[in-house]
């Protein structure tokens, strides 16, 4: 897709990234398993595979989207590549500035330290990720503090000048956070954010609290901040319409796993998941010409327990195209073709439709007798 042309739904496409860009991070087989303890002893009875064996690469410059229903996993797959938690198991492998390959995964908080200004994280509630008991100038400024970057004076300017790259007053910065509307405590979190300068940032669904409007202003904001300041997002969201305006790449989630990857036109044109197939049904036509044109998907049944999930695939108590082979055996992420990846034994055969109607094809004229 050129600069030039616009995504499905007219929204101006997100920044290209081309396929050949390095790594920023790498992500191989993480898995977080939270224990379930019963009895007075206390004592693990089984695990809830939050994060069950998720693999992907995050390119330098991209904005690359996890996406899935409540509770597939995406979040805490946020918190373990920021080190929030610690992983049961797998590699998140950051690329340096200078080459250098580290494995953040099991890295204790001292060493950690120097890579928490690289990798920073936005907060879904802008009204419980700020600390109601400080100004802004604290809550922006702690961090400056406790990085030995500034101080007195100097933290002040400094947080001055990110007030004003967020678009906020500096005055304000002597404000708590009660005097603030949603989508300005919002843009005090992402200014907290970029206050170290990181190269990569987690958005942990930065804009599900706000107003349709505020949303639209806050994807503008990030957009331009990721073109003045060379950032690199991880946006972790459900509501796809955001996802299609703000994404390279996008991974889709179902109970831990992965079930697709690629980039956002290929995965609204042309799923190769079922599951997929039924987020997309759901996206909303912006053409009034289109309504009606479509009926949606409605899945049968629950998702599944990450405690206790189905055999096979995940996802086959709900498709409607599932076979014996899909209750016997889990298919692998697999490449279906050139940067489109799939969780579906029949991928290839499946011709699943996208978010929007096909183009209509344009009739040739008749040629004249």
């Amino acid at each position: 897709m050129s600069s030039a042309e616009t995504a499905p739904n007219g929204n101006p496409p997100a920044t290209s990234v081309p396929r050949t860009a390095p790594p920023l991070m790498e992500v191989r087989d993480l898995k977080m398993h939270f224990p379930i303890q019963s009895g007075v002893l206390q004592r693990t009875v089984g695990h809830v595979r939050a994060v069950d064996g998720v693999s992907f690469d995050v390119r330098q410059g991209e904005t690359f989207g996890l996406v899935g229903e409540s509770g597939c996993g995406k979040t805490t797959t946020g918190r373990c590549l920021t080190r929030i938690l610690e992983p049961t198991a797998g590699e998140v492998r950051y690329h340096q500035a200078d080459g250098k390959v580290v494995d953040l995964t099991h890295m204790r908080s001292r060493a950690l330290k120097k890579f928490r200004r690289d990798i920073r994280m936005i907060f879904q509630d802008p009204f419980s990720s700020l600390n109601p008991r400080l100004t802004v100038l604290e809550i922006v400024g702690q961090c400056l503090s406790a990085n030995g970057i500034a101080k007195g004076k100097a933290r002040e300017e400094r947080v001055a000048e990110l007030l004003r790259q967020v678009g906020l007053r500096p005055e304000y910065m002597r404000r708590y956070p009660h005097a603030f509307s949603g989508g300005e405590r919002q843009r005090i979190g992402i200014a907290r954010a970029i206050a170290l300068e990181p190269r990569l940032i987690v958005a942990d669904e930065a804009v599900s609290a706000l107003d349709v409007s505020v949303q639209a202003q806050t994807l503008n904001l990030l957009n331009d901040l990721k073109a003045r300041l060379n950032l690199t997002y991880i946006f972790v969201a459900h509501d796809l319409s955001v996802v299609e305006y703000i994404c390279d790449r996008i991974a889709v989630m179902y109970v831990g796993k992965l079930v697709e990857l690629t980039d956002r036109e290929r995965l609204y044109k042309r799923p190769r998941h079922p599951y997929t197939e039924a987020l997309m049904s759901a996206v909303p036509l912006p053409d009034p010409n289109l309504r009606g044109t479509r009926s949606p998907i409605r899945l049968t049944g629950e998702v599944a327990d990450p405690a206790k999930p189905p055999s096979g695939c995940y996802f086959h108590p709900r498709c409607r195209y599932a076979t014996d082979l899909c209750r016997r055996e889990a298919p692998p992420l697999q490449e279906v073709e050139p940067g489109h990846l799939s969780a579906c034994h029949f991928a290839r055969e499946l011709d699943l439709r996208g978010a929007y109607p096909p183009e209509p094809k344009q009739q040739q004229p008749a040629e004249p007798a």
